[in-house]
């Protein structure tokens, strides 16, 4: 007669394959989109019209260097980088400040003004382009790189996200502190800040991603070629009767890689960040 201990085993061994391959599926189905605009990028004449294929025939740069020849793809990688880092330092700051308040300073009102946060949220960006155009012409600022950091200097999400790792943190030490004389700036910065770092690099990665990938607002707001960000100048690839798709995939493949690079390195950070504030 096998033994109940042998049967469990057997039986968790088999659910751990499971889950393994499970796994293994769900990570090619991710990459896969990936690797085919990688191998378009690199097929002479790649087309999307063939569907999808990781076979490469004769592969060349020759899109990465028709990439180059028909945009200044520097000077738009640098209009984006240098908004995303702007927006992404801004974000941290407004957001920890402003969940710190949340989290330990008491005052009339403060759940319903959360509530109201948390309802910005809910509100999605088509509705605000208009409103946000006519404040920006009135303030002067169309078609400069004020108008494409303003609108995101505070997130909601981000104040959300960093006011539930706070909100974890024993207050004895907010106490003890206050005991030793210390102020709400101290608090915040030596105590609070340091045990916040995984929630800060979690919106860090988001709020880059964000301002990375943004198209809708700089399509709206931008006019002069110079102050291009990388999803418009990979807009105009597309022409108006035929697409040079490996083009397009080349200047995909260069959007893509700065995101999974600052991914790779802030993955931990994100995972402990998540498992912080609870969500899922």
């Amino acid at each position: 007669m096998p033994d109940p201990y042998t049967r469990n085993k057997k039986r968790l061994t088999t659910k751990s394959v499971v889950l393994h391959v499970l796994v293994v599926l769900g990570a090619a189905l991710m990459l896969f989109p990936f690797l085919w605009t990688v191998v378009t990028s690199i097929t002479p004449g790649g087309t999307l019209a063939t569907g999808p294929s990781l076979i490469v025939k004769d592969p060349t740069l020759d899109a990465y260097r028709k990439l180059f020849g028909s945009l200044p793809v520097m000077r738009i990688i640098a209009n984006s980088l240098w908004i995303a880092i702007a927006t992404t330092i801004l974000q941290l700051i407004t957001s920890s400040m402003a969940a710190y308040a949340f989290s330990r300073i008491a005052f009339r009102g403060k759940n319903v003004v959360f509530a109201l946060y948390l309802a910005t949220m809910m509100i999605p960006m088509q509705v605000l382009v208009v409103p946000l155009f006519i404040q920006m012409t009135e303030f002067g600022l169309n078609d400069t790189y004020l108008s494409l950091i303003a609108p995101t200097i505070a997130a909601a999400f981000g104040i959300f996200l960093v006011k539930q790792t706070m909100d974890s943190i024993p207050r004895d030490l907010d106490e003890a502190a206050t005991l030793d004389g210390a102020g709400h700036l101290r608090i915040f910065s030596t105590m609070i800040l340091p045990l916040t770092k995984a929630s800060l690099a979690t919106l860090a990665v988001f709020a880059f991603m964000s301002s990375w990938n943004s198209f809708l607002w700089p399509l709206v707001v931008i006019r002069s070629p110079e102050l291009m960000t990388l999803p418009l100048g990979l807009a105009t690839l597309k022409g108006q009767y035929t697409t040079e798709w490996d083009v397009v995939m080349a200047g995909s493949v260069m959007s893509i890689i700065p995101i999974a690079v600052i991914y790779l390195f802030a993955q931990r950070h994100i995972i402990e960040g998540m498992s912080h504030t609870g969500l899922k």
